[in-house]
């Protein structure tokens, strides 16, 4: 009996196994609204909640001068309508349980909402009345940028709270993808109402725009409701053009930013440069390679400067990519005196992937690693609905679900080690260094050109 039910708990096991790895992205439908506006709905009848995510096309990058701007103007989309007072869309949410949010990052605004399927006939209306006619009250808004304000000063606090601000605007210049999302104190200033009223009227436009939900619903009654709510969300004809110059982040030497913290025990870095789109025909063979290199407990990043050494609680690497260009990063945190250590070791592991290579059963490892992490990322309605509209502004489809582990599945050794060489920075890094300058500035010249920043000094 005991050879019997071992046999069929393993079974189970296994069907599991193979079950999970043949992971698909559920059934949706996708719809355009005369203006424009793209809408997906995907039903998931589990439990008796819909999800929503609105994503508009507009983010740091269509600051201009005044950086903070898409952050505030999404942080006072909540800040009141036309029809509904900031106090009455907070009470009503509470009121239902239910869940409300925005956020902005370089490219985009997103707002993202989840609520009980028998509260939607209540809710989806104050929803659509968040994202077509907000008010900006002053008095909300001169709220907001006090408290940023302070944000931004106690941000620099924390070295790592701000370093990727600083590699980024280190990489980008004076390009707008420089632009620091939250904001500098002097841009935050002089932010008024009124520009928050000004952006939203130039760049919240539905041709672009998309909406997901997912959840307890039926998709052709959602569609009937969501195009009734929409519908009248028109492109004004004098839409102003942005238009964003790509840089190519192809350095012709190796340089270093290091900024000054008069009281740090700790050197916080990043190094790296050019990355990839998201659109990147090899997005998820990228990513496995990235596993290996700095991207789960057991990477070579964090095997060498974490567990051997004792360097650091932690280091990895990443790629942040944009819809047309991208960056990569080593990253991790070490005290004063073992800043050239940490930065030498962690050079020789990038070295090692370029110079030994990827082996086998390195390969066959990462393999199963990602294709085991990659369901739990989208089993949630509401990362099903970021997902969604993702695909709408970066330009991918269902094919990155519904072929990714046989995607993985395919990479072979002699394919990792040409996407190692293709793709993961080797020459020219750039480095961006946070610390006590006066005690690591020798060290960190044999690494390149140095530029040299105070953290107190406002902006990256």
């Amino acid at each position: 009996m005991r050879i019997v039910r071992d046999t069929f708990i393993l079974c189970i096991l296994l069907t599991a196994i193979s079950f999970a790895g043949k992971f698909k992205l559920p059934v949706f439908d996708k719809v355009i609204l005369d203006n424009g506006l793209t809408v997906y709905l995907m039903e998931q009848h589990e439990v008796p909640l819909i999800y929503l995510s609105a994503l508009i096309p507009c983010g740091a990058i269509q600051d201009g001068a005044k950086n903070g701007l898409a952050f505030l103007t999404s942080e006072s989309l909540l800040y009141g309508t036309e029809n509904y007072s900031k106090k009455q869309i907070e009470e009503t949410f509470e009121f239902y349980g239910a869940n409300i949010s925005t956020s902005a990052y370089s490219e985009f605004i997103k707002l993202n909402a989840s609520f009980a399927k028998q509260d939607q006939e209540k809710l989806l209306p104050i929803l659509q009345d968040i994202i077509l006619n907000p008010t900006f009250p002053d008095d909300e808004v001169q709220k907001r940028k006090q408290r940023l304000l302070v944000e931004l000063d106690q941000a620099k606090e924390s070295p790592r709270q701000v370093i990727r601000s600083y590699f980024n605007k280190f990489l980008f210049a004076d390009n707008e993808f420089g632009n620091p999302v939250l904001g500098l104190k002097n841009t935050v200033s002089d932010i008024s109402s009124g520009d928050l009223e000004h952006f939203y009227q130039s760049f919240f436009k539905p041709a672009n725009s998309a909406i997901a939900l997912v959840g307890d619903f039926n998709s052709s009654e959602m569609k009937k409701i969501i195009t009734e709510l929409f519908q009248s969300w028109k492109t004004e004809e004098d839409e102003i053009s942005s238009s964003i110059l790509i840089p190519t982040l192809d350095f012709n030497k190796s340089r270093v930013l290091l900024v000054n913290k008069n009281d740090a025990k700790e050197t916080t870095f990043l190094i790296g440069g050019k990355g990839v789109s998201r659109d990147n025909p090899d997005f998820t063979e990228i990513q496995v390679i990235n596993t290996i290199l700095g991207d789960r407990f057991t990477s070579w990043l964090n095997e060498e400067l974490r567990i051997n050494s004792g360097l650091t609680y932690g280091a990895r690497s990443a790629f942040m990519p944009f819809k047309n260009l991208g960056t990569f990063f080593i990253s991790t945190f070490t005290g004063t005196q073992n800043t050239e250590r940490a930065i030498d070791l962690a050079l020789q592991v990038l070295n090692r992937l370029h110079t030994t290579g990827i082996t086998d059963k390195v390969l066959k490892s990462a393999k199963n690693y990602i294709k085991g992490q990659f369901p739990p990322d989208y089993e949630t309605a509401g990362a099903l609905a970021d997902l969604l509209t993702s695909m709408k502004f970066y330009g991918f489809d269902e094919r990155y679900i519904n072929n990714f582990e046989d995607t993985v599945d395919k990479l072979t050794v002699t394919k990792a080690n040409e996407i190692v060489k293709k793709y993961f920075p080797k020459d020219n890094l750039q480095f961006a260094i946070i610390g006590k300058a006066s005690e690591i500035r020798n060290i960190v010249k044999k690494y390149g050109d140095v530029t040299e920043k105070e953290i107190l000094e406002d902006g990256f």
